[in-house]
């Protein structure tokens, strides 16, 4: 039997993390603000039970095997068709029924010292949630910096080949997680193109320029300036194409708070990224008794293409095994 899940900290004085076992998730970020003022910035809960209960619409956690949506549940590899549990329209989301945010994640090291971490591991088994193949998972979250909040992802499969594609599904609100909506936010996108989506949310496989549309962020905007011209509020993957490399991961998106000024840049070495305004939110009653409602948070979530799998024009989300899948996130926070 798997350990009682738990909450965990993770500090270096400036910032602090409350990370879950539970789908290895951010319950708690307290971030500063330029005058010293701290906010917890990301939407969640309390306690473990209404992550456990499945009342959370993936605050904060990790998901996977394979994030965002797969078409009709179905892919083909190696010859074998898998059947995915269907949980989004006609579509399988973020793992499926059971993704490895409602599981219990081992507690491989926590570490304080110069670079508190945390570091969180999970086996996922053949045929879980209809995925082929034994498949190891590590997590690691880390503060290498003041003010910066690092991710590392890695998966091994052991004995087949499998798609695997690990997103992190924080919501952030810069103003703090109970102060609203996030429509005044401003947000910048190093994505010059889109993949565009079909009525089901799966995209056509197109690959569409932003410029003169209302998807286009490759300059500053605030995010409810066009949304509205959005069906629905923004959920789409933009192709991460021009942001500045360094370290091996690049500029992804930079997102600040006008009334706090408080700043997130996020830098990854993943492909895409699910730009997503908490379109579906509703009256979730969250931390401290804050209520959550549509646009309460903004998630940023790298990752491989959505339904990449069965787009053969997608970068491959395919692993084989003793292969090692990395993905990297950097929050860094400024004020």
């Amino acid at each position: 039997m798997a350990a009682e899940p738990k909450i965990l900290e993770l500090s270096n004085g400036r910032i602090t993390a409350r990370i879950a076992s539970w789908g290895a998730t951010i319950t708690s970020l307290l971030v500063p603000d330029a005058h010293g003022n701290v906010a917890d910035v990301v939407l969640g809960f309390d306690d473990l039970e209404p992550y456990m209960k499945g009342i959370s619409p993936y605050f904060g956690c990790i998901v996977g095997r394979v994030a965002n949506r797969i078409k009709d549940g179905k892919f083909t590899l190696n010859g074998a068709e898998y059947s995915l549990p269907i949980n989004n329209g006609p579509n399988s989301l973020h793992g499926g029924l059971k993704g490895f945010d409602k599981v219990v994640w081992d507690v491989v090291e926590h570490k304080d010292g110069e670079c508190p971490s945390i570091t969180f591991q999970y086996h996922s088994k053949d045929g879980e949630e209809g995925y082929p193949g034994d498949v190891t998972v590590t997590v690691m979250y880390s503060l290498p910096e003041a003010t910066t909040l690092r991710l590392d992802m890695e998966a091994i499969p052991h004995d087949k080949a499998t798609p695997i594609n690990l997103a992190q599904h924080t919501y952030w609100n810069l103003a703090g997680h109970n102060s609203g909506d996030i429509l005044n936010h401003l947000i910048q996108i190093w994505g010059k193109h889109i993949t565009p989506v079909d009525e089901n949310t799966i995209p056509t496989g197109e690959i569409m320029p932003v410029e003169g549309t209302p998807f286009d962020f490759t300059t500053e905007h605030k995010i409810g300036e066009r949304i509205t011209d959005v069906p629905g509020g923004y959920d789409h993957n933009y192709v991460l194409d021009c942001g500045d490399e360094k370290n091996g991961v690049k500029h992804a998106a930079k997102l600040r708070d006008p009334s706090s000024s408080r700043t997130l840049n996020l830098r990854t070495d993943a492909p895409g990224m699910q730009f997503y305004t908490a379109n579906y939110v509703s009256g979730i009653t969250g931390k401290g008794g804050a209520v959550y409602e549509k646009h309460a948070g903004i998630c940023l979530e790298t990752q491989g293409f959505p339904n990449a799998i069965n787009q053969p024009n997608f970068p491959s989300v395919v692993v084989q095994p003793g292969e090692k899948y990395k993905h990297t996130m950097l929050f860094e926070f400024s004020a």
